[in-house]
């Protein structure tokens, strides 16, 4: 159930905010991509393309945690006009074009729902590590500097419409390309019978968080904080140390999001592989042949191509050179090993039999970050890494959009890493804080 000190929303509500942008000629070379895609090396690059560079602001400080400078390079970013806060609050239209790539939706506030209310649905399980560094970062700047990624399925409704409409006949506020060909624009609507219209569209929408579980949980933290801890208090999401206040609605009770319909825009859903340090190419292929089907190929090409076309789990094991393709697990260690409380759809996530089966029962390891390293999309990066650390890459096919929403719909979370919804919101293009916001 809700919390009842809690302000519950009234459905999926989308409301306008004076967002921060920055004033510098090239937008471009201020933004980011999200802050858990970027490695030690590139923060240097991004900081290297611009002094004022977003990244100051979402990893701060040599060691990327120092939240009292990003909140001193906020202030003084916004008191020498390098952001400077929209007259009006507005819901902002945004769009992404390049090559293979047009994905239109809307950023704003949206209104803080728990999970249990069936208005934004979470899949994946949050770690409580980089919950506690994002909420330390929120806390201390007092702002949302990056919008997580919401989709919702408006089969083209009226905010979709608008969206279009908009997008087709006015001028953007702001236009910039990226160096990865992108090319992100933004629309400022700030009449309120337009936002009305907006809304009314969304209010009995369900949305699916794509990506920013950990800022979606730092957000209801956050708020949980407000309503429930006395002045000066800090605690987690589950400490209540003072009773409860009464359940009047702040900046706090809503959350930097893009919301973007599924049905007009289908995300690219994109793999996430799994690179095992120390387990050798031999040794992972000797093991699997216990349980599964092996067929090799000559080289990562024609492995990737066989993958693709299989059907029920599947996974190419390389570490250069020849690869192996593993299908069709003997049924009944299978069933064995997948829990028995959760649903066929769970149970046969690709990203599910990897978790429970392949990772634990045949090779003797569990998912997790100390045995497993991840990498995202690039299986040729995933093969170099298995070489360098002499273990084996474990290259999946993405989970469908249709297996995501299925499962968190059940109420069920798919495995950790597994997937990888795109294109992102870049960050640094609007930005909010709880003064203007």
């Amino acid at each position: 159930m809700a919390n009842p000190e809690l302000p519950v929303p009234d459905g999926l509500v989308l409301r306008p905010f004076r967002a921060l942008r920055f004033t510098v000629d090239d937008l471009a070379k201020v933004t980011s991509p999200p802050y858990d895609l970027i490695a030690e090396a590139d923060v240097r690059d991004l900081l290297d393309s611009h002094p004022n560079n977003v990244v100051r602001l979402i990893l701060p400080g040599a060691d990327r945690h120092r939240y009292s400078e990003a909140r001193e390079t906020l202030r003084s970013w916004l008191s020498t006009g390098v952001l400077v806060a929209d007259e009006a609050p507005a819901v902002y239209v945004y769009e992404q074009t390049g090559p293979g790539v047009l994905q239109r939706g809307l950023i704003g506030d949206v209104g803080l729902a728990s999970p249990e209310q069936q208005v934004i649905l979470p899949h994946e399980d949050v770690m409580p590590g980089p919950v506690a560094d994002r909420l330390a970062l929120m806390r201390i700047t007092e702002a949302n500097l990056e919008p997580i990624f919401l989709l919702y399925e408006g089969d083209g409704g009226a905010a979709t419409l608008l969206v279009d409409q908009i997008a087709a006949s006015r001028p953007p506020l702001i236009e910039a390309e990226t160096r990865d060909g992108v090319r992100h624009r933004l629309w400022a609507i700030t009449d309120p019978h337009e936002i009305t219209s907006l809304n009314t569209d969304l209010r009995t929408r369900q949305a699916l968080i794509a990506d920013g579980h950990h800022r979606y949980a730092t957000y209801l933290a956050l708020q949980h904080e407000h309503h429930t801890l006395k002045p000066g208090q800090h605690g987690s999401a589950d400490d209540v140390t003072a009773p409860g206040r009464p359940a009047s609605s702040g900046p706090w009770d809503f959350g930097l999001a893009l919301l973007v319909d599924s049905t007009a825009y289908p995300p690219d859903l994109k793999a996430i592989h799994r690179v095992i340090p120390g387990l050798s190419l031999e040794e992972a292929v000797t093991r699997a042949k216990r349980a599964w089907q092996v067929r090799e190929h000559v080289g990562l090409a024609e492995g990737m191509a066989a993958l693709k076309n299989s059907t029920g789990p599947a996974y190419l094991l390389s570490a250069g050179g020849a690869a192996h393709l593993l299908t069709d697990p003997d049924p009944d260690q299978l069933e064995q090993a997948m829990p028995t409380d959760r649903s066929a759809r769970w149970r046969a996530l690709n990203t599910s039999v990897l978790a429970e089966f392949l990772l634990p029962k045949i090779w003797g390891m569990n998912d997790n970050e100390q045995s497993v390293r991840i990498v995202h999309h690039d299986p040729e990066k995933a093969v170099r890494l298995a070489r360098e650390s002499g273990g084996t890459a474990v290259l999946l096919n993405p989970l469908t959009v249709d297996d995501v929403l299925t499962v968190a719909a059940q109420k069920e979370k798919v495995p950790r890493k597994s997937t990888s919804f795109g294109p992102k919101p870049r960050t640094g293009l609007v930005l909010r804080t709880f003064t203007f916001g």
